[in-house]
């Protein structure tokens, strides 16, 4: 696949990505090689990319999970930094899915006011979302990012061999925001509903990164279009939060799904979207993620996790909607009983 260009660092591919890297530090002449792992890149993707460095390198280990995204680990990270002695002319190296490119890359920006990183994404939602973008954080209060910093990698690489070693859950999570960039884009949509099941390829991977990465590029710190990979987010990251500590917690991308199935019935409400075109995507989503039971006595704490989303404004909701395919609108305030009625939607 060709390099993708952002304005500061390159999203390259495969053999080339690593060439790449190799060449990055020998030019740069890093100090110290760190890799961030957690257990299950540990044991699935750690060999795989051992045969590909040409330095000697540490490993930083971590707990998986979303639940494991906050302060706490972030310390324990800063901690083994400081006992590896790393310095700021030193490279931190993040393998694995967004929790640990999200949380990799706000460690070393952060880490003596910042140190080199580059995101290796595992799994395909962090390929086709959390590792491009330059936004990195961890969640507080049991909060979705709600402390982080834009900050850009040196390099991302896309190796598409360790999806291999995904369970469908973790593939199916990905899917939700490839199936995302199709809404807010127009691009590929038909393409997905045709298949009617879960289906990507090394195309529409490459699609799904182009499309944000041309997104990133004309509003980097989301002051206006930015906001439109939010989609389905509002209620998703809500849910996502509410879930997160319960037996039944949901992947992001069950998460999502669900927030798109509500945010356009919601759009079908404020802006008229077809509604043909609402039931095709909640049908289609849910032949892929199995139906959640929302509780009606639940909908109060859920709404209220709203309230903490970061695009509210004056204690307003605010939403990303739909007119139609590729026709996004932002800022959009939302009423909590029209929220209420796109759960029941859902759940109908």
């Amino acid at each position: 696949m060709k390099e993708i260009n952002t304005k500061t660092y390159k999203i390259a591919f495969g053999q080339s990505g690593y060439s790449l890297l190799n060449t990055l530090i020998e030019n740069n002449k890093y100090s110290k090689v760190s890799v961030l792992v957690d257990d299950n890149t540990e044991k699935f993707c750690l060999d795989i990319f051992k045969q590909i460095i040409n330095k000697e390198i540490s490993i930083i280990k971590i707990n998986s999970g979303e639940e494991f995204k906050n302060l706490g680990t972030v310390t324990k990270i800063w901690n083994d930094m400081t006992t590896q002695s790393l310095d700021r002319k030193s490279l931190l190296i993040n393998l694995g899915g967004g929790v640990i490119t999200d949380m990799g890359g706000f460690a070393a920006n952060t880490f003596k006011r910042g140190l080199d990183f580059i995101n290796i994404p595992t799994t395909l939602l962090s390929m086709v979302d959390a590792s491009v973008g330059s936004k990195t954080g961890i969640n507080f209060n049991n909060l979705k990012n709600q402390i982080g910093t834009f900050a850009d990698p040196k390099l991302v690489i896309i190796d598409e061999q360790y999806l291999e070693t995904l369970s469908e859950r973790e593939v199916k999570s990905g899917y939700a925001e490839i199936f995302k960039h199709s809404l807010i884009s127009a691009s590929i949509f038909n393409l997905l509903l045709e298949n009617n099941q879960l289906y990507f390829n090394e195309e529409i991977i490459n699609n799904s990164i182009e499309i944000k990465n041309k997104i990133v590029l004309d509003d980097k710190f989301e002051q206006n279009i930015r906001k439109n990979l939010n989609f389905g987010h509002t209620i998703g990251h809500a849910l996502e939060s509410y879930f997160l500590n319960k037996v039944n917690k949901l992947t992001h991308g069950e998460a999502i799904a669900i927030g798109m199935i509500c945010e356009s019935f919601i759009s079908n409400k404020i802006f008229n979207l077809n509604l043909e075109l609402v039931k095709k995507i909640k049908n289609h989503l849910l032949r892929i993620f199995p139906k959640v039971n929302l509780q009606h006595e639940n909908y109060e704490e859920i709404i209220k996790l709203m309230s903490f989303d970061k695009k509210n404004y004056l204690d307003k909701l605010k939403f990303v909607l739909l007119k139609d395919l590729g026709i996004v609108k932002i800022d959009v305030e939302v009423s909590e009983n029209l929220i209420k009625e796109s759960f029941d939607f859902y759940l109908s």
